[in-house]
């Protein structure tokens, strides 16, 4: 195609080049004098003088240089990173506007290296700011918008709010300026810069000559600049602005950081050129037959016609994971170019025939090559070598019959070579905490390796192409790569005020992606395009699609947000539920399917992943799942008053809008610090699975996850654990490795022998696949991969009563003291309270006054917990006080001590809980503000516990207590006890999972053994949180440095931790510098800890079995003392063997059970004082209350006293519900006793409007006091505000309302009394509006209260 001569359009606007095949639209040409300031606000014009986009590939001198593929390695290639001159100016008008003259002093400017990002290169260690604000925004942009059609217009200069940088700031402006000297050898050739990113637009100036301009801030921007260069010293200055329309598509979810981001180059090329290389890799049917498609596009940039050239391509093999290579023989091709005339493009066909001579490339094998063409002129001369990296891997997407299938069933799946491979994968932006967005080789080198070492084989570049030498990275190790297009207007939503629709937004979304996918076409390791991410389903990305497909068959086209116009489905943050249903193939959803985000990573993290992949990988319907995020996005930041260094994140730099610690959501720190969900991911994630066959024959069957190679890299080790000691270490498994095929079972012999393991002992394998060679991310040894089996478990230990025997105690009282004395202990407890008062071994204190184990349900909120934590406040569990209500005690013959206590555990009232993300302000976030003038009453939230003490002789101490509450369907943070112990108790020993920190939703990741460490080692997060716990725990130690302290026996298992800070500092400190430990550990035994979930954003909460609920609850434990470090194997072998409190299980009609944890026990029981008991035999119905006591028929002397209160609530049933949601909104969830569980009226793209109501039969006319209605916990979306109440006698007449109020906007449950009561069998909930104006309703209870 020959280029037509260009002319300018009024003076400033240029026509589009005629260039290419289909060259993109916006892009302009010609000579302008200067800009006219309309091009950073006009959304068509994209670029002026701006290369059409092209494969990343560069000039060589010769083939060895070529060879070597990068670009430092040619010698027409020249770096311009560096120091460069720097102005920065808060607004337009402030810049200084002939900076690019070349008489313009800038001597006296800053001077910076570039790339980087001004406003981090621009905090001061002091705190302040010296060059404009870091924003960090999820949705948002960072001006004035409204979610309007067609707001887009008014530009990015509208006023915001006057706290907002950008009232002051209204668009930076940062002026860049450097010099340079082209080589000399460069003469009489094409001169060409390349910025590889600059952030948000700029204009580009050599020698005080306009060049032009370029606003995609993630593509290559290269200019050529010949025409402006002089002999000697060049001038290049860049204007670059922080908004511009383009920021209307690049609202990520990110810290919005402007400047010249990424590395600024020259490259020199001859004027007749290969100006694009494509090379399409394909296989034959039998993946044994390679080649490659080559497409060579040609272009004659001299003033003469040339003829006769020719096109050689040869291949050259890298070795695996390095950069050398070598020849592959007799694997070659040559192509004839007729003749280019001046300004001729032409396209070159051919095809290069490797056969077998070439390995595939995959993730678990990466082979690469170096594909090196030469031009030669009509003589043999080189007119240009070139080179591109290629690799040998064909994408599919068949339609598969049932028994092709290695499940069995027939489905459209994703094939590489051949293969329907899984990928494990993560969403990652680019970020550094010191650079902002500028990502040096050696840190993207680093994410790699952490990568490899953790299994993951998959990335999404979210939400942008990536800098160039990522991909190099990702061919050269082994990453399948998601690439997305630089589009996400998320500000405007998906519906009709979206960018995706306006035809003036066309051509930005046609270009970002097609931009995308011609530098990126010849990666091996881009597997999937992307059109980009939550930005509107309109017919912008209808054509985006088309544009690609006409280019690029080779892989297939995702985009979240319209399934309907790609070619494979994928979503974000489904629940596992969904997950669960979808991947059997039977939703009408697109298959094969991705879910390109999920398992929000925010914080403490990641629960569930197991469950997920377990979903997953139980078919091929699913290709897998990139979890949300990679890297936590905070910055280095510093405290104006301590000097302090921390991570930043949204609100610490005075930036708004900002959305919190919504950015710390990596699966690594902002440091590449592991969190403790990266050690999750790797176990999840790992390419094997192993099962027991038979404990007793050592039997286990291995499972080869991967598709395409054998385990033969790997050394496999067993070793055999007793008591969480390792006895037997890495014993190879015999076997022949090779057995182990890519998706073959193979069955070992683990050669122990059971007969002869301890019968008193718990034993464990541990079977590890060992690097057996160094690789790049590890050294040999280690373990890429590891499961850990049980043998089996302990029988026959010891009871404590059996062997913490001595002289008879006596519990003697003094005032509301009782001291039992013993040898080398004292223990008091407190009649007040039900517990320890303090514990002394020894004659040094464990347990200071008042500080022994008191029931607790509180932890410290992880980010996740946003559907529940808002009530652990409001009912106080963070402030539980307890009173005894009754004791006793009993001496027994053989010298124990047993003291009983029920004891009511209640906060003074609730409060409130400000941890909001949606612009946060440091100075207030974080806070707890009590509600002092709301007292709590005997219907608000209380345990009741039924706890007995056992104190044996040699000072051991066990208690065993039977929790219930008035509530029992509350979700709690925790449920157990916590202690607070003196602060020389600083080693802290445990058998259970570890070492990392781990919950009953993540811990498959962390094996169970005896762990050792200091109190407080623990992985701190950027915003503190629950940390520290250990799960499956048998027993725990506190001890000084010489050995002296307790151990902590569980009854069964509990969850553990010890801390140095209480859960309330943890609470409230926004960044780690701000945890000061106190003077005192913290050790928490519980029953239970609530798991983490990932409801920070879409998936859901912890999933019911997940839970600490408020129900019945049984949890012992025991205390012993330690007198040094060798007496803890012999100390923590023991059973508990005290006595276990009867269960009262009271249900919300009265009626009342009472059982034991051992059947054959008789229980006795009396009702309000009568002094005569009966033996019980069946449940009882207490709903007018009363005083019920309790005892055992052989041990009456230990009794139990509750205190039962008149319950006013009566049972409902729902008969008619005006709007619900099938199965999760349905509205019988009102009355099933369980908050977690919700009605909603009905999702659908029309809601139905208010009034919404539900109808209620109470089975007989009843006395109506009144009602309770309590809102949903997991969000605040519809909150009902205004309502009505109904009543009937036959569920058909309602007549006029009986009552009508409006509710608070809180998420307390809500007591309604009416003025008079009222007599009916039905009642109504007539919803009128919702708290925050939208038409839908939810409510988790309604409940009727009458006599």
């Amino acid at each position: 195609m020959r280029k037509k001569t260009l002319s300018l359009l009024f003076g400033c606007l240029a026509l589009p080049l005629m260039a290419q095949v289909t060259p993109l639209e916006g892009f302009y040409y010609g000579e302008m004098p200067a800009p006219t300031g309309w091009e950073w606000q006009s959304v068509d014009s994209l670029s002026l003088n701006k290369e059409q986009p092209h494969a990343w590939f560069f000039s060589f001198e010769n083939v060895e240089q070529a060879r070597k593929v990068l670009p430092e390695h040619s010698a027409y290639w020249q770096s311009l990173d560096g120091e460069w001159a720097f102005h920065w100016a808060p607004n337009p008008d402030e810049r200084p506007k002939n900076f690019f003259e070349t008489s313009y002093d800038v001597s006296g400017w800053d001077k910076v290296q570039v790339p980087m990002n001004w406003n981090i290169y621009g905090v001061q260690k002091d705190g302040s700011q010296k060059y404009g604000t870091p924003i960090y925004s999820n949705q948002r942009v960072i001006f004035y918008h409204e979610r309007k059609v067609n707001d887009w217009k008014k530009g990015v200069m509208r006023e915001p709010s006057k706290d907002w940088p950008t009232y002051n700031h209204r668009n930076e402006v940062g002026s860049y300026r450097r010099t340079f000297t082209v080589p000399a050898d460069w003469a009489n050739r094409k001169v060409y810069i390349n910025f590889d990113g600059v952030d948000s637009f700029f204009y580009l100036y050599i020698n005080g000559k306009y060049v032009g301009f370029s606003k995609n801030s993630r593509n290559l921007a290269q200019f050529d600049i010949t025409p402006y260069l002089v002999e000697g010293e060049n001038v290049v200055a860049a204007e670059v602005y922080r908004n511009s329309d383009a920021s209307f598509l690049e609202s990520q979810d990110m810290m919005r950081l402007p400047g010249i981001f990424r590395s600024v180059s020259l490259v020199s090329k001859p004027k007749v050129q290969v100006q694009d290389i494509v090379a399409i890799p394909d296989y034959d049917d039998t993946y044994t037959q390679a080649k490659l498609n080559l497409t060579t596009t040609l272009r004659n940039l001299d003033k003469k016609k040339v003829k006769d050239y020719t096109l050689n391509f040869s291949l050259y093999e890298f070795g695996l994971y390095s950069d050398e290579n070598t020849l592959v023989k007799d694997v070659a091709v040559s192509v004839p170019v007729a003749q280019l005339l001046p300004g001729d493009i032409q396209q070159v066909s051919a095809v290069l025939d490797a056969g077998t001579a070439v390995k595939p490339w995959n993730a678990e094998k990466p082979y690469r090559y170096a594909l090196v063409g030469e031009l030669k002129d009509k003589k043999g001369r080189i007119v240009e070598t070139f080179s591109t990296t290629v690799g040998f891997r064909e994408i599919e997407i068949k339609d598969t019959p049932a028994d092709k299938d290695e499940f069995g069933l027939a489905g459209r799946y994703y094939y590489l070579n051949g293969k329907p491979i899984k990928m494990k994968g993560v969403n990652r932006h680019e970020t550094d905490p010191e650079r902002g967005h500028y990502i040096t080789r050696e840190r993207m080198t680093e994410e790699v390796m952490m990568m490899k070492r953790a299994n993951i084989n998959h990335v999404r570049n979210s939400h942008y192409p990536c800098a160039p030498y990522w991909y190099y990275l990702c061919d050269k190790y082994g990453i399948y790569l998601e690439d997305e297009a630089n589009i996400e207007s998320h500000q405007y939503y998906y519906g009709k005020e979206s960018t995706s629709h306006p035809v003036e937004w066309k051509n930005a979304h046609v270009a970002r992606n097609m931009e995308m996918v011609h530098a990126r076409i010849n990666h091996p390791s881009v597997c999937l395009w992307s059109l980009g991410n939550e930005a509107g389903p309109g017919d912008n990305f209808v054509a985006a699609y088309k544009a690609i497909k006409a280019f690029d068959q080779s892989r297939p086209v995702q985009y979240e947000r319209n399934n309907n116009i790609v070619d494979i489905g994928s979503n974000q943050y489904p629940s596992i539920a969904w997950v669960q249903g979808a991947v059997t193939g039977k939703y009408n959803i697109k298959y094969p399917y991705h879910i390109s985000e999920y398992a929000h990573s925010m914080g403490n993290a990641c629960g569930n992943l197991v469950d997920y992949w377990d979903a997953m990988e139980s078919t091929n319907f699913f290709i897998g799942g990139a979890i949300w995020e990679w890297i936590d996005h905070g910055l280095y930041n510093y405290d104006k008053k301590t000097g302090d260094r921390f991570f930043g994140y949204g609100g610490d730099f005075g930036d708004k809008p900002n959305d919190g610690t919504f950015c710390m959501d990596g699966v690594v720190m902002p440091d590449l610090t592991g969190k403790p969900q990266y050690y999750e991911v790797k176990k999840v994630y790992q390419n094997v699975n192993l099962k027991m066959l038979d404990a007793k024959q050592g039997k286990v069957e291995i499972f080869n996850e991967n598709y395409f190679e054998p385990l033969n890299d790997y050394q496999i080790v067993w070793s055999l654990w007793k008591d969480g000691v390792c006895v037997q270490q890495n014993a190879p498994v015999q076997g022949p490795r090779m057995a182990v095929a890519p998706r073959g079972k193979q069955v070992v012999t683990l050669p122990y022998d059971f007969a002869s393991l301890d019968a008193q002992g718990e034993y464990f394998v541990k079977v590890q696949f060992l690097l057996g060679t160094d690789m790049p991310w590890a050294k040999q040894g280690y373990a890429q991969m590891e499961e850990q089996l049980a043998v089996k478990a302990a029988e026959g230990v010891a009871s404590v009563a059996s062997v913490a025997t001595g002289d008879a105690l006596k519990a003697v009282a003094e005032g509301d003291i009782i001291v039992v004395n013993g040898k080398d202990f004292t223990a008091k407890f407190d009649t007040k309270t039900g517990s320890i008062y303090s514990l002394v071994y020894g004659g040094k204190t464990l347990i200071a006054e008042g500080n022994g184990p008191k029931l607790d349900g509180y932890r410290a909120p992880v980010c996740n917990d946003n559907w529940a934590d808002y009530k652990w406040f409001q009912f106080g569990l963070h402030n539980l006080q307890h009173k005894a209500l009754d004791w006793n005690k009993v001496e027994t013959k053989d010298g124990r001590v047993m003291l009983s206590f029920t004891v009511e555990s209640q906060a003074p009232y609730g409060a409130k809980n400000d941890y909001r993300n949606r612009d946060r302000n440091p100075e207030d976030t974080y806070k707890i503000v009590n509600n002092e003038t709301k007292p709590f009453g005997a219907d608000d939230f209380k345990f009741t516990t039924n706890q007995i003490w056992t104190v044996y002789p040699d000072g051991s101490i066990e208690l065993q207590s039977s929790v219930t509450s008035n509530k029992p369907s509350t979700d709690l943070a925790r449920l157990g006890y916590t202690l607070v112990l003196p602060k020389e108790y600083v080693d802290f020993t445990y058998y259970g999972r570890g070492p990392i920190d781990n919950f009953n939703d993540r811990k498959v990741g962390q094996n169970i053994e005896i762990f050792r460490q200091k109190v407080g080692d623990e992985i701190i997060l950027g915003k503190p949180q629950a940390m520290g716990n250990h799960e499956e725990v048998r027993w725990a130690a506190l001890t000084d440095t010489k050995g002296q302290g307790a151990a902590f026996i569980a009854d069964g298992i509990m969850s553990a931790s010890a801390l140095p800070w209480s859960e309330m500092a943890i609470t409230e400190a926004g960044h780690p510098y701000q945890l000061k430990a106190d003077d005192a550990i913290y050790l928490h035994l519980d029953a239970k800890v609530t798991g983490l979930g990932g409801n920070s954003c879409g998936q859901g909460a912890p999933l019911v079995h997940d839970r600490a609920k408020a129900a019945i609850r049984n949890f012992g434990f025991i205390i012993r003392p330690l007198a040094n470090a060798a007496a803890l194997e012999k100390t923590v072998k023991v059973v508990a063997a005290g006595e276990t409190p009867i269960i009262v299980n009271r249900d919300k009609e009265g009626i009342t059970t009472l059982s034991s944890a051992d059947a054959s026990r008789v229980i006795m029981y009396s009702l309000n004082g009568a002094k005569k008991g009966k033996e019980y035999t069946e449940a009882l119905n207490l709903r007018e209350g009363g005083v019920l006591k309790v005892w055992y028929k052989d041990n009456p002397k230990l009794f139990f006293v509750n205190q039962l209160e008149r319950i006013e609530n009566v049972p409902l049933q729902v008969v008619y519900a005006s709007s619900q949601e099938p199965r999760e909104g349905d509205a019988a969830h009102l009355t099933d006793g369980e908050t977690s569980t919700i009605w909603h009226t009905m999702y659908s793209v029309t809601l139905a409007k208010y009034p919404h109501w539900v109808d209620f039969d109470a089975a007989s006319v009843k006395n109506m006091k009144g009602f309770i209605y309590t809102p949903r916990m997991d969000s605040y979306n519809g909150y009902v505000k205004d309502y009505e109440i109904y009543v009937s006698q036959d569920g058909k007449e309602w007549g006029e309302p009986v009552m009508k109020g409006s509710f608070e906007a809180t998420g307390e449950a809500h007591k309604v009394m009416f003025e008079k009561p009222v007599k009916a069998r039905y009642i109504r909930f007539r919803a009128l509006s919702e708290q925050r104006g939208n038409d839908y309703a939810s409510g988790a209870e309604f409940g009727l209260i009458a006599e």
